[in-house]
């Protein structure tokens, strides 16, 4: 009787899933704020956490160490990388000229009624379910407001350079929000003008009050 054979590729698609399943947690785990710049973790404890063997979260640490998330200490564990005041102000530069012109294309376009009415809808979700504020996911929406805007310029390259930008994004929000609770009602305060303005077809006004929240977002970063 011939020997018994597993199914081709069977062991590597396991070993692929619990790495991919280790690279979301840890990923998700700095993106929120959770772990926070300047944390060292461990294999071990990231194997307990997820339910995997070690070995995929190594190959999950070398992922995130790939895209500057994490720098690698043998037989230590591996340090979560703080945000520095370079990638603050180089992302927040960038998201100036891709959300200024987005809103001046809209309005140019005559779709800035629609655009100020998908905006107030987002906004309406930090309330819509009575849930305590949280920094998640007060951040996931900050990010669909302003990718909404960027996406109603219609311009796909801009969207994807855009959307290359989410994690990054996403990581500086939380980290401000859990640091400065404040900023909350800073924020949807900052939001709703920007929204009217879009409304009202006033571009030059609109551009500068988006000028103004991300620099007030840069300084709220910038202290911590």
């Amino acid at each position: 009787m011939p020997p018994r054979t597993q199914p081709v590729g069977s062991a590597d698609e396991h070993r692929y899933s619990a790495a991919d399943r280790a690279y979301a947690f840890v990923k998700r785990q700095i993106v929120s704020g959770e772990y926070d710049g300047g944390t060292l973790i461990s294999e071990g404890e990231v194997s307990a956490a997820v339910g995997v063997s070690r070995t995929p979260v190594r190959e999950a640490f070398l992922r995130l160490a790939a895209e500057g998330m994490l720098r690698l200490f043998p037989k230590r564990g591996a340090l979560v990388v703080p945000v520095s005041a370079d990638e603050i102000r180089e992302v927040l530069d960038a998201r100036l000229v891709l959300e200024e012109h987005a809103a001046r294309s809209a309005i140019s376009a005559g779709r800035h009624h629609e655009l100020a009415a998908e905006l107030r809808a987002i906004l309406a979700k930090h309330d819509d379910d009575g849930s305590p504020r949280d920094a998640a996911r007060s951040t996931e929406i900050d990010q669909q407001f302003h990718g909404t805007i960027v996406g109603a310029a219609g311009n796909r390259l801009l969207t994807g350079f855009y959307a290359a930008l989410r994690d990054r994004q996403l990581r500086m929000g939380a980290a401000a929000l859990l640091r400065a609770p404040s900023r909350y009602d800073a924020i949807l305060g900052e939001h709703a003008a920007i929204a009217d303005l879009i409304d009202r077809g006033d571009a030059d006004a609109a551009a500068s009050e988006l000028a103004r929240h991300l620099a007030a977002t840069k300084a709220a970063l910038a202290s911590l």
